[in-house]
């Protein structure tokens, strides 16, 4: 039997660095949490008796009405009816390719996971948000802002999704409050990996950030928990930069 005295929180991404972090923070925050990915392999997430793993296409999200309601029907029967408190919108793509050849499908890829299906999912549950007080967490990037080459599709996503945040608190008002968090490199397993036989350059990246290393997926997570908190009341329509320092770094030489 499901508790419904609970508050949920949906986490998209879940099964990726952040996201699993994600779905360990808002657990052990007291929050039941729907883990939803694109990868149907929810045995490698702890999945205690308050994560419940459904299968989530992002590019439906962003283009079919029916496997929206079909979605939102799943989430309602998890939650017998109370609805999610907390919507996580993490997972993104990066296409990574120059403006000369990036492709149209690559393009339209990037904008659907990363800007389009976000906006659709807090459409989706605004009803229940209102309903629960609740509050929406966008994981956007320091790419938002800063950038580098071949990250153009990417970096436009993530800059949208940001003005999106701060955008869509015209219309929430104060009955949900939407926050975004734009994190610097992360010590995620597909950061690591990047990295193999190439320690030196990692440490060169680590050294890049003023406080001396990387980010941790934790840290991302108990910031977005903290978002979704009381305690961040007063806090809407924010874009959290979470870079280490490095957001305030000029890559001149010495």
């Amino acid at each position: 039997m499901i508790k419904t005295n609970v508050k949920w929180a949906l986490v998209t991404g879940a099964l990726g660095g952040i996201g699993r972090a994600l779905v360990e923070e808002y657990t052990y925050a007291g929050y039941h949490v729907i883990a939803s990915d694109v990868s149907d392999k929810p045995a490698e997430l702890n999945l205690g008796t308050n994560v419940h793993f459904i299968l989530l296409n992002l590019e439906n999200i962003a283009i079919d009405e029916e496997y929206s309601s079909d979605f939102y029907n799943e989430v309602n029967k998890i939650t017998s009816g109370v609805g999610i408190c907390t919507l996580i919108n993490n997972a993104a793509v990066q296409n990574l390719a120059p403006s000369r050849t990036l492709t149209r499908a690559q393009w339209v890829n990037s904008l659907n996971v990363n800007l389009t299906a976000p906006f659709f999912l807090s459409q989706l549950f605004i009803d229940d948000l209102e309903k629960n007080f609740g509050s929406i967490v966008n994981i956007s990037s320091i790419h938002a802002t800063q950038t580098k080459k071949n990250f153009i599709a990417y970096a436009t996503s993530k800059a949208a999704l940001s003005s999106m945040t701060r955008n869509m608190v015209l219309d929430l008002g104060n009955k949900i409050r939407i926050n975004a968090i734009e994190p610097a490199a992360i010590a995620t397993n597909m950061l690591k990996e990047g990295f193999k036989g190439k320690e030196d350059k990692f440490r060169q990246l680590e050294a890049y950030h003023p406080i001396g290393r990387v980010g941790t997926p934790s840290e991302i997570a108990k910031l977005a928990v903290f978002l979704s908190s009381n305690e961040a009341a007063f806090v809407q329509g924010a874009c959290i930069s979470a870079s280490g320092g490095i957001s305030g770094c000029l890559s001149d030489p010495d």
